[in-house]
């Protein structure tokens, strides 16, 4: 018997093994990372996208927010902790173009099952109806960058990031996430398809709610302070009037100031609306100077004690009411 050749081979099968236990010992760890409690882990960049992550994922799903309660999601800067976090994941649901450091710690993260709500629905901004020169307000845009008016109807690339604000949209973001939920947890793909069934059609009878309440109205004008309301307002034939733009922080300019003062007037605007994450200042101050009244319209980017609801489709709900009173309802 050759005692080194038996030696050899025998290291050779004993290093073959021990590189498969290896390779099980990775893989037995990546599964584990990525589900708690046999549910699967899922990271929400934020509040829109946690709520779509726990309708539809229901009991199957262990999910958690980047952004907490009560926190501004557009300037959010990540933790380590939380870069690290995402590793973790199972799934990962995010809108990219929202916010700038959840999008480049994503882009770099590893997880196989990232997806990009804005990737689901058309964000293209929507078309404010004035002309080049000069609107039916009579000021003039030129000189405005491109990609974004004055009245910050959307961002650099030409788009609006918040799809959630129309029903209708977020329910096609809402049958992508279904979807593609069920690739990533495929024994549990009829749970998901039936959650996702009855979130849309909660979504649907909201479509229908906003049709109808704001049908007939004595205005289509309204004006707020964050620019966040285009894709609902072009759903339901509104007209959205920003203080300073889609930057809940940005701050007007005092010819701005003055064109809504006109803009109220003319069309008959009789509530300022401000966002309850950001500051009231400039909504206070254009109401007091024009003598109109303020009030919340909640672009929904998080829940907190002072949000009108608990969820989105409450607070859904009560954005309805507030439109319906500010704009004027007529039976």
């Amino acid at each position: 018997m050759n005692v080194r050749r038996h030696i050899r081979t025998t290291a050779t099968a004993g290093a073959a093994a021990l590189g498969l236990l290896a390779v099980s010992a990775c893989s037995s760890s990546d599964a584990a990372d990525s589900t708690e409690d046999g549910k699967l882990k899922v990271i929400a960049s934020f509040y829109p996208m946690e709520f779509l992550a726990e309708r539809i994922g229901g009991a199957h799903v262990a999910v958690s927010t980047l952004t907490k309660p009560g926190v501004e999601p557009h300037d959010l800067e990540l933790k380590p902790r939380q870069t690290a976090q995402l590793n973790d994941a199972g799934y990962i649901l995010y809108l990219k173009g929202l916010q700038p450091a959840v999008d480049k710690a994503i882009a770099q993260s590893e997880v196989k099952h990232k997806i990009d709500a804005a990737a689901l629905t058309d964000t293209a901004a929507p078309a404010h109806p004035e002309t080049e020169a000069a609107d039916d307000h009579g000021h003039s845009h030129e000189g405005e960058t491109e990609g974004a008016d004055d009245h910050g109807h959307s961002h650099e690339d030409g788009s609006d990031p918040h799809i959630w604000l129309d029903p209708v949209k977020y329910a096609e973001v809402a049958k992508g996430v279904g979807a593609s939920l069920a690739k990533a947890d495929p024994e549990n793909a009829a749970a998901y398809q039936k959650n996702t069934d009855a979130l849309v059609g909660k979504l649907n009878g909201l479509h229908s709610a906003y049709q109808q309440g704001l049908k007939n109205t004595a205005t289509k004008t309204f004006i707020t302070t964050h620019s966040s309301f285009g894709h609902l307002a072009e759903r339901y034939g509104l007209d959205q009037e920003g203080i300073a733009g889609i930057s809940p922080e940005a701050e007007p300019s005092p010819a701005r100031i003055k064109e809504l003062q006109t803009i109220a007037a003319k069309s008959k605007v009789s509530t300022v609306f401000f966002d309850s994450l950001a500051s009231d200042r400039a909504a206070k101050t254009l109401a007091k100077d024009t003598g109109l009244v303020t009030d919340v319209l909640d672009p929904l980017e998080g829940i907190t004690e002072k949000s009108r609801g608990d969820d989105y489709l409450q607070v859904m709900e009560s954005n309805l009411t507030a439109l319906q009173k500010a704009l004027g309802r007529q039976s």
